[in-house]
Protein backbone atom coordinates (compact mmCIF):
# COMPACT_ATOMS: atom_id res chain seq x y z
CA UNK A 1 0.00 0.00 0.00
CA UNK A 2 0.94 3.53 -0.48
CA UNK A 3 2.59 5.50 2.32
CA UNK A 4 1.91 9.31 2.72
CA UNK A 5 3.65 10.84 5.43
CA UNK A 6 2.06 14.42 6.89
CA UNK A 7 -1.05 16.27 6.51
CA UNK A 8 -0.44 18.90 3.50
CA UNK A 9 0.55 15.54 1.41
CA UNK A 10 -2.74 13.57 2.21
CA UNK A 11 -5.43 16.45 2.24
CA UNK A 12 -5.14 16.35 -1.82
CA UNK A 13 -5.17 12.70 -1.75
CA UNK A 14 -8.32 12.52 0.29
CA UNK A 15 -10.31 14.87 -1.72
CA UNK A 16 -13.11 14.00 -3.68
CA UNK A 17 -13.76 13.68 -7.16
CA UNK A 18 -16.41 12.84 -9.63
CA UNK A 19 -18.23 9.23 -8.28
CA UNK A 20 -20.04 8.32 -11.29
CA UNK A 21 -18.97 8.89 -15.22
CA UNK A 22 -21.04 10.53 -17.26
CA UNK A 23 -21.04 7.75 -20.10
CA UNK A 24 -23.70 5.86 -18.36
CA UNK A 25 -26.33 8.19 -18.76
CA UNK A 26 -27.29 7.79 -22.45
CA UNK A 27 -27.80 4.15 -21.86
CA UNK A 28 -29.99 4.51 -18.67
CA UNK A 29 -31.81 7.36 -20.59
CA UNK A 30 -33.09 4.35 -23.02
CA UNK A 31 -33.50 1.94 -20.65
CA UNK A 32 -35.69 4.21 -18.41
CA UNK A 33 -37.58 5.46 -21.69
CA UNK A 34 -38.47 1.84 -22.86
CA UNK A 35 -39.37 0.60 -19.73
CA UNK A 36 -41.72 3.47 -19.37
CA UNK A 37 -43.15 3.11 -23.00
CA UNK A 38 -43.04 -0.59 -23.10
CA UNK A 39 -43.63 -2.20 -19.26
CA UNK A 40 -43.05 -5.73 -18.96
CA UNK A 41 -42.12 -5.71 -22.79
CA UNK A 42 -39.15 -3.94 -22.05
CA UNK A 43 -38.36 -5.71 -18.81
CA UNK A 44 -38.21 -9.32 -20.65
CA UNK A 45 -36.25 -8.07 -22.83
CA UNK A 46 -33.42 -6.79 -21.16
CA UNK A 47 -33.48 -9.85 -19.18
CA UNK A 48 -32.84 -11.52 -22.29
CA UNK A 49 -30.72 -9.33 -23.63
CA UNK A 50 -28.37 -8.24 -20.28
CA UNK A 51 -28.89 -10.81 -18.00
CA UNK A 52 -29.02 -13.83 -20.50
CA UNK A 53 -32.26 -15.17 -19.16
CA UNK A 54 -35.51 -15.96 -20.59
CA UNK A 55 -38.31 -15.63 -18.32
CA UNK A 56 -41.49 -16.54 -18.18
CA UNK A 57 -42.91 -14.42 -15.51
CA UNK A 58 -41.20 -11.56 -13.45
CA UNK A 59 -42.40 -12.03 -10.13
CA UNK A 60 -41.31 -15.07 -7.71
CA UNK A 61 -44.10 -17.23 -6.52
CA UNK A 62 -45.06 -18.49 -2.80
CA UNK A 63 -43.58 -22.42 -4.07
CA UNK A 64 -40.59 -20.81 -4.70
CA UNK A 65 -39.69 -18.96 -1.67
CA UNK A 66 -40.29 -22.22 0.04
CA UNK A 67 -38.49 -24.38 -2.09
CA UNK A 68 -35.97 -21.51 -1.40
CA UNK A 69 -36.51 -21.91 2.63
CA UNK A 70 -35.65 -25.51 2.48
CA UNK A 71 -32.41 -25.30 0.32
CA UNK A 72 -30.57 -23.25 2.40
CA UNK A 73 -28.43 -23.88 5.15
CA UNK A 74 -29.56 -24.45 8.94
CA UNK A 75 -26.72 -22.25 9.75
CA UNK A 76 -27.33 -19.75 7.32
CA UNK A 77 -31.10 -19.87 8.38
CA UNK A 78 -30.21 -19.41 12.21
CA UNK A 79 -27.60 -16.55 11.66
CA UNK A 80 -30.40 -14.77 9.32
CA UNK A 81 -33.25 -14.76 12.14
CA UNK A 82 -30.95 -13.82 15.03
CA UNK A 83 -29.74 -10.52 12.42
CA UNK A 84 -32.97 -10.05 11.42
CA UNK A 85 -34.40 -9.81 15.08
CA UNK A 86 -30.93 -7.44 16.33
CA UNK A 87 -31.71 -5.41 13.16
CA UNK A 88 -35.55 -5.04 13.86
CA UNK A 89 -35.02 -4.70 17.58
CA UNK A 90 -32.96 -1.44 16.80
CA UNK A 91 -34.83 0.38 14.39
CA UNK A 92 -37.99 -0.16 17.09
CA UNK A 93 -35.57 1.51 19.57
CA UNK A 94 -35.55 4.23 16.80
CA UNK A 95 -38.74 4.62 16.49
CA UNK A 96 -40.15 5.18 20.51
CA UNK A 97 -37.99 8.07 20.17
CA UNK A 98 -39.73 9.73 17.39
CA UNK A 99 -43.09 11.63 17.86
CA UNK A 100 -46.36 10.16 16.51
CA UNK A 101 -46.90 13.75 15.30
CA UNK A 102 -48.45 16.89 17.11
CA UNK A 103 -50.84 19.81 17.49
CA UNK A 104 -49.77 22.62 19.99
CA UNK A 105 -52.04 25.48 20.15
CA UNK A 106 -53.49 24.96 16.72
CA UNK A 107 -50.15 24.13 14.97
CA UNK A 108 -48.49 20.97 14.24
CA UNK A 109 -47.19 17.97 12.27
CA UNK A 110 -48.36 14.35 11.66
CA UNK A 111 -45.99 11.53 10.76
CA UNK A 112 -47.19 9.06 8.43
CA UNK A 113 -45.46 6.04 6.78
CA UNK A 114 -45.05 5.19 2.89
CA UNK A 115 -47.63 3.08 1.24
CA UNK A 116 -45.08 1.59 -1.05
CA UNK A 117 -41.67 0.93 -0.85
CA UNK A 118 -39.20 -0.70 -3.42
CA UNK A 119 -36.12 -1.96 -2.47
CA UNK A 120 -33.61 -3.10 -5.07
CA UNK A 121 -30.88 -6.22 -4.07
CA UNK A 122 -27.98 -6.91 -6.42
CA UNK A 123 -27.77 -10.18 -7.69
CA UNK A 124 -28.10 -12.58 -10.57
CA UNK A 125 -24.82 -15.17 -9.76
CA UNK A 126 -24.03 -13.39 -5.78
CA UNK A 127 -26.82 -13.55 -2.63
CA UNK A 128 -27.06 -10.06 -0.89
CA UNK A 129 -29.13 -11.43 2.04
CA UNK A 130 -27.98 -8.92 4.35
CA UNK A 131 -28.95 -6.24 1.73
CA UNK A 132 -32.40 -7.48 1.76
CA UNK A 133 -32.37 -7.55 5.65
CA UNK A 134 -31.23 -3.82 6.20
CA UNK A 135 -33.39 -2.34 3.99
CA UNK A 136 -36.88 -4.23 4.40
CA UNK A 137 -36.86 -4.70 7.96
CA UNK A 138 -36.61 -0.62 8.78
CA UNK A 139 -39.37 0.17 6.05
CA UNK A 140 -41.60 -2.97 7.87
CA UNK A 141 -40.67 -0.99 11.40
CA UNK A 142 -41.62 2.11 9.75
CA UNK A 143 -45.07 0.52 8.82
CA UNK A 144 -44.44 0.60 5.51
CA UNK A 145 -47.50 -0.78 3.74
CA UNK A 146 -46.45 -2.75 1.06
CA UNK A 147 -42.39 -3.77 0.17
CA UNK A 148 -41.36 -4.78 -2.99
CA UNK A 149 -38.27 -6.30 -3.76
CA UNK A 150 -36.41 -6.34 -7.22
CA UNK A 151 -33.07 -8.25 -7.75
CA UNK A 152 -31.99 -9.92 -11.13
CA UNK A 153 -32.21 -13.68 -11.49
CA UNK A 154 -29.60 -16.34 -12.43
CA UNK A 155 -29.49 -18.16 -16.01
CA UNK A 156 -32.06 -20.29 -15.49
CA UNK A 157 -34.22 -18.04 -13.78
CA UNK A 158 -34.18 -18.63 -10.76
CA UNK A 159 -33.11 -16.24 -7.52
CA UNK A 160 -30.75 -17.37 -4.91
CA UNK A 161 -31.86 -19.30 -2.51
CA UNK A 162 -30.72 -16.81 0.64
CA UNK A 163 -32.10 -13.80 -0.98
CA UNK A 164 -35.67 -15.03 -0.65
CA UNK A 165 -35.41 -16.63 2.47
CA UNK A 166 -33.67 -13.33 3.92
CA UNK A 167 -37.17 -11.45 2.09
CA UNK A 168 -39.54 -13.80 3.45
CA UNK A 169 -38.10 -13.10 7.35
CA UNK A 170 -38.08 -9.55 6.69
CA UNK A 171 -41.82 -9.27 5.31
CA UNK A 172 -41.23 -8.58 1.92
CA UNK A 173 -44.87 -8.86 0.40
CA UNK A 174 -43.72 -8.90 -3.54
CA UNK A 175 -40.35 -10.04 -5.69
CA UNK A 176 -39.57 -9.70 -9.05
CA UNK A 177 -36.57 -10.64 -11.33
CA UNK A 178 -35.16 -8.12 -12.97
CA UNK A 179 -32.13 -6.07 -12.06
CA UNK A 180 -30.25 -3.29 -13.44
CA UNK A 181 -31.38 0.47 -14.67
CA UNK A 182 -34.36 -1.83 -15.78
CA UNK A 183 -35.68 -2.47 -12.64
CA UNK A 184 -35.53 0.95 -11.06
CA UNK A 185 -37.33 2.47 -13.84
CA UNK A 186 -39.96 -0.36 -13.31
CA UNK A 187 -40.44 0.84 -9.63
CA UNK A 188 -40.60 4.01 -10.09
CA UNK A 189 -42.82 4.35 -13.28
CA UNK A 190 -45.44 1.16 -12.64
CA UNK A 191 -45.79 -1.89 -15.10
CA UNK A 192 -48.24 -4.36 -15.82
CA UNK A 193 -46.83 -6.75 -13.44
CA UNK A 194 -44.71 -4.38 -11.26
CA UNK A 195 -46.71 -1.63 -9.54
CA UNK A 196 -45.37 1.80 -8.89
CA UNK A 197 -43.63 2.65 -5.95
CA UNK A 198 -43.09 5.68 -3.40
CA UNK A 199 -39.57 5.08 -2.67
CA UNK A 200 -36.74 2.96 -3.87
CA UNK A 201 -33.77 2.00 -1.39
CA UNK A 202 -30.92 -0.15 -2.28
CA UNK A 203 -27.12 -0.28 -3.93
CA UNK A 204 -26.22 -1.49 -7.18
CA UNK A 205 -23.46 -0.66 -9.94
CA UNK A 206 -23.57 2.81 -12.08
CA UNK A 207 -26.50 1.80 -14.19
CA UNK A 208 -28.83 1.12 -11.16
CA UNK A 209 -27.32 4.32 -9.04
CA UNK A 210 -27.31 6.42 -12.63
CA UNK A 211 -31.20 5.57 -12.93
CA UNK A 212 -31.52 6.01 -9.31
CA UNK A 213 -30.62 9.50 -10.09
CA UNK A 214 -32.71 9.87 -12.93
CA UNK A 215 -36.10 8.86 -11.87
CA UNK A 216 -35.52 10.86 -8.38
CA UNK A 217 -38.70 13.22 -8.38
CA UNK A 218 -41.56 10.57 -9.82
CA UNK A 219 -40.16 8.96 -6.69
CA UNK A 220 -37.91 9.62 -3.89
CA UNK A 221 -34.69 7.58 -3.19
CA UNK A 222 -32.87 7.33 0.10
CA UNK A 223 -29.17 7.85 -1.60
CA UNK A 224 -26.56 7.20 -4.47
CA UNK A 225 -24.57 4.53 -2.57
CA UNK A 226 -21.21 4.39 -4.16
CA UNK A 227 -18.29 1.92 -3.64
CA UNK A 228 -17.47 0.62 0.12
CA UNK A 229 -14.76 3.12 1.95
CA UNK A 230 -12.94 2.51 5.51
CA UNK A 231 -10.79 5.06 7.37
CA UNK A 232 -9.36 2.85 9.90
CA UNK A 233 -7.55 6.06 12.68
CA UNK A 234 -5.00 3.70 14.69
CA UNK A 235 -2.06 4.45 17.30
CA UNK A 236 1.11 2.37 18.57
CA UNK A 237 -1.46 0.13 20.61
CA UNK A 238 -3.38 -0.85 17.53
CA UNK A 239 -3.26 -4.73 16.44
CA UNK A 240 -1.55 -4.66 12.82
CA UNK A 241 -3.03 -7.36 12.03
CA UNK A 242 -6.27 -6.44 12.47
CA UNK A 243 -5.64 -3.35 10.95
CA UNK A 244 -4.56 -4.65 7.80
CA UNK A 245 -7.99 -7.40 8.03
CA UNK A 246 -10.33 -4.72 8.33
CA UNK A 247 -9.16 -2.71 5.39
CA UNK A 248 -8.63 -5.77 2.81
CA UNK A 249 -12.32 -6.66 4.68
CA UNK A 250 -13.79 -3.66 2.43
CA UNK A 251 -11.16 -3.97 -0.14
CA UNK A 252 -12.75 -6.79 -1.32
CA UNK A 253 -16.14 -5.17 -2.44
CA UNK A 254 -14.82 -4.58 -5.40
CA UNK A 255 -12.22 -2.61 -7.53
CA UNK A 256 -13.02 0.72 -6.79
CA UNK A 257 -13.17 0.31 -2.51
CA UNK A 258 -11.42 2.59 -0.55
CA UNK A 259 -9.23 1.45 2.36
CA UNK A 260 -7.43 3.58 4.24
CA UNK A 261 -5.28 3.30 7.76
CA UNK A 262 -4.30 6.59 9.40
CA UNK A 263 -2.04 6.29 11.98
CA UNK A 264 0.60 8.19 14.31
CA UNK A 265 2.89 5.12 14.16
CA UNK A 266 5.24 4.68 11.73
CA UNK A 267 5.81 0.74 13.36
CA UNK A 268 2.27 0.37 12.98
CA UNK A 269 2.45 1.41 9.44
CA UNK A 270 4.84 -0.43 8.09
CA UNK A 271 3.51 -3.94 10.23
CA UNK A 272 -0.04 -3.51 8.74
CA UNK A 273 1.22 -2.76 4.97
CA UNK A 274 3.13 -6.15 5.87
CA UNK A 275 0.25 -7.38 7.16
CA UNK A 276 -2.08 -6.62 4.14
CA UNK A 277 0.63 -8.44 2.22
CA UNK A 278 0.43 -11.87 3.69
CA UNK A 279 -3.57 -11.92 4.56
CA UNK A 280 -3.74 -10.98 0.90
CA UNK A 281 -2.23 -14.37 -0.59
CA UNK A 282 -5.08 -16.34 1.18
CA UNK A 283 -7.86 -14.42 0.24
CA UNK A 284 -10.37 -15.87 -2.52
CA UNK A 285 -10.95 -12.24 -3.40
CA UNK A 286 -7.48 -11.74 -3.70
CA UNK A 287 -7.50 -10.00 -7.75
CA UNK A 288 -9.79 -7.64 -6.55
CA UNK A 289 -8.98 -6.62 -2.88
CA UNK A 290 -5.44 -6.16 -4.57
CA UNK A 291 -6.40 -3.76 -7.11
CA UNK A 292 -8.46 -1.97 -4.85
CA UNK A 293 -5.60 -1.75 -2.38
CA UNK A 294 -2.89 -1.05 -4.83
CA UNK A 295 -5.58 1.99 -6.46
CA UNK A 296 -7.63 3.28 -3.71
CA UNK A 297 -5.49 2.22 -0.63
CA UNK A 298 -3.33 4.32 1.01
CA UNK A 299 -1.76 4.33 4.35
CA UNK A 300 -1.14 8.24 5.71
CA UNK A 301 1.24 8.98 8.91
CA UNK A 302 0.18 12.08 11.11
CA UNK A 303 1.62 13.58 13.68
CA UNK A 304 -1.55 13.02 15.98
CA UNK A 305 -4.73 11.94 16.84
CA UNK A 306 -6.15 15.13 16.26
CA UNK A 307 -5.13 15.71 12.31
CA UNK A 308 -6.26 12.20 12.16
CA UNK A 309 -9.81 13.03 12.82
CA UNK A 310 -9.40 16.64 10.68
CA UNK A 311 -8.31 13.83 8.01
CA UNK A 312 -11.74 11.95 8.77
CA UNK A 313 -14.23 14.77 8.33
CA UNK A 314 -12.44 16.19 5.26
CA UNK A 315 -13.04 13.09 3.51
CA UNK A 316 -16.69 11.98 5.61
CA UNK A 317 -16.19 8.18 4.90
CA UNK A 318 -18.97 5.51 5.08
CA UNK A 319 -16.95 3.57 7.64
CA UNK A 320 -14.31 4.88 10.42
CA UNK A 321 -13.05 2.33 12.64
CA UNK A 322 -11.36 3.87 16.04
CA UNK A 323 -8.66 1.61 17.14
CA UNK A 324 -7.23 4.10 19.45
CA UNK A 325 -6.01 4.11 23.45
CA UNK A 326 -9.51 5.52 24.82
CA UNK A 327 -11.55 5.15 21.17
CA UNK A 328 -14.58 5.72 22.70
CA UNK A 329 -13.27 9.44 23.65
CA UNK A 330 -13.23 10.66 20.11
CA UNK A 331 -16.61 9.74 18.47
CA UNK A 332 -17.75 12.77 18.90
CA UNK A 333 -14.82 14.55 17.12
CA UNK A 334 -16.18 12.87 13.76
CA UNK A 335 -18.79 15.39 12.13
CA UNK A 336 -18.90 13.43 9.07
CA UNK A 337 -19.06 9.51 8.91
CA UNK A 338 -21.87 7.21 8.31
CA UNK A 339 -20.79 4.89 11.03
CA UNK A 340 -18.15 5.38 13.97
CA UNK A 341 -17.01 1.68 15.19
CA UNK A 342 -15.42 1.99 18.12
CA UNK A 343 -12.48 -0.73 18.81
CA UNK A 344 -11.31 -3.96 18.61
CA UNK A 345 -13.98 -5.39 19.34
CA UNK A 346 -16.43 -3.33 16.90
CA UNK A 347 -15.11 -4.64 13.48
CA UNK A 348 -16.90 -2.58 10.24
CA UNK A 349 -18.06 -6.62 9.19
CA UNK A 350 -20.10 -7.01 12.54
CA UNK A 351 -21.85 -3.68 11.34
CA UNK A 352 -22.35 -5.09 8.09
CA UNK A 353 -24.69 -8.42 8.95
CA UNK A 354 -25.75 -8.15 12.82
CA UNK A 355 -24.78 -5.57 14.78
CA UNK A 356 -28.81 -3.76 14.41
CA UNK A 357 -28.04 -0.35 12.58
CA UNK A 358 -28.40 -0.64 8.49
CA UNK A 359 -25.13 -1.08 6.44
CA UNK A 360 -26.84 1.07 3.61
CA UNK A 361 -24.41 4.62 4.69
CA UNK A 362 -23.64 8.15 2.83
CA UNK A 363 -20.67 7.02 0.62
CA UNK A 364 -19.13 9.71 -1.66
CA UNK A 365 -18.39 12.24 0.78
CA UNK A 366 -22.32 12.44 1.18
CA UNK A 367 -21.82 12.08 4.89
CA UNK A 368 -21.46 15.81 5.06
CA UNK A 369 -24.82 16.01 4.73
CA UNK A 370 -26.77 12.39 5.16
CA UNK A 371 -27.49 10.09 6.81
CA UNK A 372 -27.60 6.39 7.34
CA UNK A 373 -30.87 4.26 5.78
CA UNK A 374 -33.44 4.06 9.09
CA UNK A 375 -36.94 4.43 9.80
CA UNK A 376 -37.03 8.26 9.03
CA UNK A 377 -36.66 7.38 5.49
CA UNK A 378 -39.80 5.66 5.35
CA UNK A 379 -41.78 8.15 7.08
CA UNK A 380 -43.08 11.85 5.56
CA UNK A 381 -44.38 14.52 7.55
CA UNK A 382 -47.59 16.46 6.95
CA UNK A 383 -48.26 20.19 8.66
CA UNK A 384 -51.37 20.77 10.06
CA UNK A 385 -52.85 24.22 10.62
CA UNK A 386 -56.07 24.48 12.75
CA UNK A 387 -55.89 28.18 14.14
CA UNK A 388 -58.59 29.69 16.18
CA UNK A 389 -60.38 32.86 15.53
CA UNK A 390 -58.50 34.87 18.14
CA UNK A 391 -54.47 33.34 16.74
CA UNK A 392 -55.40 34.30 13.15
CA UNK A 393 -56.37 37.79 13.88
CA UNK A 394 -53.57 38.32 15.78
CA UNK A 395 -50.95 37.08 12.71
CA UNK A 396 -53.41 38.35 9.96
CA UNK A 397 -51.81 42.00 9.86
CA UNK A 398 -48.35 41.10 9.27
CA UNK A 399 -49.37 37.96 6.62
CA UNK A 400 -51.18 41.04 4.46
CA UNK A 401 -48.14 43.35 4.88
CA UNK A 402 -45.73 40.14 3.21
CA UNK A 403 -48.34 39.58 0.75
CA UNK A 404 -48.45 43.25 -0.38
CA UNK A 405 -44.70 43.43 -0.44
CA UNK A 406 -44.40 40.44 -2.88
CA UNK A 407 -47.15 41.74 -4.71
CA UNK A 408 -49.61 39.02 -4.41
CA UNK A 409 -52.89 41.19 -3.85
CA UNK A 410 -55.28 37.62 -3.84
CA UNK A 411 -53.23 36.97 -0.82
CA UNK A 412 -53.53 39.82 0.71
CA UNK A 413 -57.14 39.89 0.28
CA UNK A 414 -58.11 36.66 1.43
CA UNK A 415 -56.34 37.53 4.74
CA UNK A 416 -58.66 40.82 4.74
CA UNK A 417 -61.77 39.22 4.51
CA UNK A 418 -61.14 37.64 7.69
CA UNK A 419 -60.11 40.63 9.35
CA UNK A 420 -62.97 42.39 8.54
CA UNK A 421 -64.75 39.62 9.56
CA UNK A 422 -66.43 38.38 6.09
CA UNK A 423 -65.20 34.80 5.87
CA UNK A 424 -67.26 32.07 7.89
CA UNK A 425 -66.26 31.92 11.53
CA UNK A 426 -66.20 28.26 12.64
CA UNK A 427 -64.45 29.28 16.28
Amino acid sequence: MKIVEGLSKAKPLLTRGVLFEASSDDVVKQILADVRDRGDKALMAYARKLDGVELRSLEVTKKEISAASKEIDRKLLAALKLAADRIERFHRLCKERLEPGFLIDGLGCLIRPLQRVGIYVPGGTAAYPSTVLMTAIPARVAGVKEVIMATPAKKDGSVPAPTLVAADIAGVDRIFKIGGAQAIAALAYGTESIPKVDKICGPGNVFVITAKKMVYGTVDIESLPGPSEVIIVADDTADASLCAADLIAQAEHDQLASAILITTSPKLARSVDNEVSKQLAKLARQVIAADALKSRGLIVLVKSTEEAIELVNLYAPEHVSLMLRNAGTYAAQIRNAGCIFVGDSSPVPLGDYVAGPSHVLPTGGSARFSSPLGISDFLKVTNVIDMSQVAAQESAQAAVTIAQAEGLEGHAKAIELRLKGSGKKTK
